[in-house]
């Protein structure tokens, strides 16, 4: 598997029709939840999911790919549950990841998300941040009020997961201040695990949740989760370097001119190679990055091994994560839209 400019998109068709009616599924429980804001928070989340304009103008923006409360609601089903008492779940786990995108798109000082500018650029910084929290909020709030017999859990789970990942955002920042040496490979991946692995396992554990399994198949479910949020991201993070910025709305190499410490890139410094050394060399530099060098740390990862170990490691959880799944679900047949999900988030392009 490579990630190239050149190379098709390989989102599956059954991943993309689920994910298509999920959001016909949830994007109305999410509207409605958010259009309950007070007016000038309410003006940042609209424009943050693209359903307006700057200027409160209505558009026809794409609010995100719903892999999230797709894994809710599959997950659910998977265990015999009717989708539609999942709806509110699957809302607020979305309602949560948005919250995280506004504050990461802040903390990396990303100009653009999903091909426009990003809410922090257009409404400033303390707006933005806001709008973050009141979401997070909402979320906590949509599961609380929610009548179903799962509620309380699903809250306490939903909760605990941010405080999770809110704890991975902060060590990947605080990578940034150590030099490029300094941070290991296992510091790396247990970031990562908290940033990413943990909200994907939460949309799982409260599909199961709210199908009223039991607490080894919660667990259970909480695990693949896991291990195919962390295959994500370390597609993401092979995007983050060789992405097509016409695909991913993002400039060519934006982590590496970030000089972020993703997985693929302390895989190729914790090396031993010569290719591991310039890379150091290159991450060492005070001056910012131009695109020669960009271009430069991008054939030092992949010298050094680092794109070779990320791709092999994606299909090593991967592996991993249907091996969770099978206890949870022993007929993996019934398990077939969170396998076409596992199978997009470690095959897309973008």
């Amino acid at each position: 598997m490579t990630l190239t400019s050149a190379d098709p998109v390989t989102d599956g068709p059954g991943a993309v029709a689920l994910l298509d009616r999920t959001r016909t599924a949830v994007d109305p429980q999410i509207r409605s939840t958010v259009e309950t804001l007070p007016g000038s928070i309410r003006r940042v989340a609209m424009y943050h999911f693209g359903w307006e304009d700057a200027d409160g103008t209505p558009a026809a923006g794409q609010a995100g790919k719903a892999i999230r409360p797709a894994l809710v609601l599959a997950a659910a089903r998977a265990l015999g549950a009717e989708e539609a008492r999942a709806v509110k779940a699957a809302a607020a786990v979305e309602l949560a990841h948005n919250f995280t995108l506004l504050h990461d798109d802040i903390v990396d000082e990303d100009p653009t998300r999903r091909h426009r500018p990003t809410a922090w650029t257009v409404f400033g910084i303390p707006d933005a941040l806001m709008a973050g929290d009141a979401m997070n909020a909402l979320a906590l709030r949509l599961l609380a009020e929610d009548p179903h017999p799962a509620s309380a859990a699903a809250t306490a789970r939903l909760a605990a997961c941010v405080i999770e990942l809110c704890a991975g955002q902060q060590a990947d920042c605080a990578f940034e201040t150590r030099g490029p040496r300094e941070v290991s490979l296992d510091e790396c991946v247990a970031m990562a695990t908290a940033k990413t692995g943990a909200l994907l396992g939460c949309s799982c554990a409260l599909g199961a949740l709210y199908a009223g399994a039991g607490e080894e198949e919660v667990a259970a479910l909480d695990s693949f989760g896991r291990e195919a949020g962390l295959a994500f991201q370390l597609i993401d993070d092979l995007i983050g370097i060789w992405g097509d910025p016409e695909r991913t709305g993002k400039p060519a190499g934006a982590d590496l001119v970030a000089r972020k410490k993703s997985l693929p890139v302390v895989a190729a410094l914790t090396s031993g190679t010569a290719a591991g050394e310039e890379l150091a060399e290159l991450y060492s530099r005070t001056a910012a990055l131009d695109e020669r060098a960009v271009r430069a740390a991008a054939d030092a990862v992949e010298r050094a091994g680092g794109r070779d170990w990320a791709q092999a490691q994606a299909a090593d959880r991967m592996g991993r994560a249907v091996e969770h799944l099978a206890r949870a679900v022993p007929d993996l047949s019934a398990a077939g839209d969170l396998l076409a999900l596992a199978e997009f988030v470690t095959r897309r392009t973008r």
